[in-house]
Formats: C-alpha cells, structure tokens, sequence
C-alpha cells in the first residue's frame, strides 16, 4: 500500500511509480490512493476540511504512470468512526471511478469501511470493490476482550485473538470472500 494522498498528484505519481517499480520487480502487488480520507489512522488525524473525493479526472493519468493493480479511492468513507449522521458514499462518483478502473484492469479498495452497513457494502461490491478496511471494527473487537474478565494472561490473549478473528470471519461472509483463496 503506497500512500501518497497528502501530496501533490504529480508528486503522488512519483512516489508511487517509484514504490511501485520496486515492488512488481519482486512480484508484488501495489495499491495506491488518490482521494484523501479524514478521520484518525495510526495515530494521524486528519480533519474534515483536508479531506478530498477522489477526482475522476485523475485516475487513468495516475494508474498508466504508476502501473497499480489497485487504487484506494474516497467517495465520502473515513478513517475510523463515522459522525452520528453515519456515512454519505457517494455512489455516483463510485460508478464512474468503477469505469475508469475496470477498462485499465485495476482492482477498486475501500479504505474506511469499519462501521458500514452490510447493505452499503453489498452496493459497493456491485459498483466494483474488490477490498474494503476495516481494521477500526478489528481493533476494537480486541479492546473489547480485554475489558472482560479474564484469569490469567494466556485467557486474555486468547480472547482477544478469538474476538478479532470473529469479525474477520464476519467480513470475511460478507464481502463474499469465502473459500476463494
């Protein structure tokens, strides 16, 4: 994952092509972003107004420079918790990214889909996504275990442990990722 959203698109371009250069000749696969999330990752915030949408007009530029195979995009997702309003995806902005994507053979992520509903994620996976993050939903099943009541350590590693893998496993369903591997 190459993140090069805070900078400039031709800096971005750069920084990516170099990453990226580095990692095919090992075998890898690269994503990229375009777009700017806000919200908290990482112990890095970054607030409402610095955030940007993904701009259509930038992706087919970016990933024939850059040679992705798949590129993180912003339509409305955050890092993090969502306001008490809850998400405002823009789907239409989705479609024509999914266009954009789909002719150049580059795979669509959603970064920031901790808290989605499964119904907006079922939209997503139908305009295209193929990845989603949801570490936020993974970190805070593990916070959870460890304020209940536990023994020992060894119980309360255990538990922590179970509790993450239970929502993986529940991602896991409903991104429709099982027994594809």
């Amino acid at each position: 994952m190459v993140d090069g959203s805070h900078l400039t698109l031709g800096d971005n371009i750069l920084y990516t092509k170099s990453i990226s250069s580095l990692a095919h000749a090992k075998g890898l696969l690269v994503e990229a972003e375009l777009g700017r999330l806000s919200g908290s990752e990482d112990g890095m915030t970054v607030e409402e107004y610095e955030a940007r949408f993904t701009d259509v007009a930038q992706p087919e530029e970016f990933i024939d420079e850059t040679s992705i195979d798949a590129l993180a995009v912003c339509i409305g997702n955050v890092h993090g918790k969502y306001p008490p309003s809850g998400p405002n995806l823009k789907f239409d902005l989705l479609k024509d990214l999914r266009a954009l994507t789909l002719k150049k053979g580059v795979s669509l992520v959603l970064h920031g889909a901790s808290g989605l509903s499964h119904e907006l994620v079922k939209e997503c996976i139908d305009l295209g996504v193929r990845k989603f993050n949801v570490n936020t939903e993974v970190r805070n099943s593990y916070l959870a275990s460890l304020r209940k009541p536990e023994k020992d350590l060894i119980q309360v590693m255990a538990s922590a442990k179970e509790a993450m893998k239970a929502v993986v496993a529940e991602k896991l369903r409903l991104f429709g990722s099982c027994g594809k591997a």
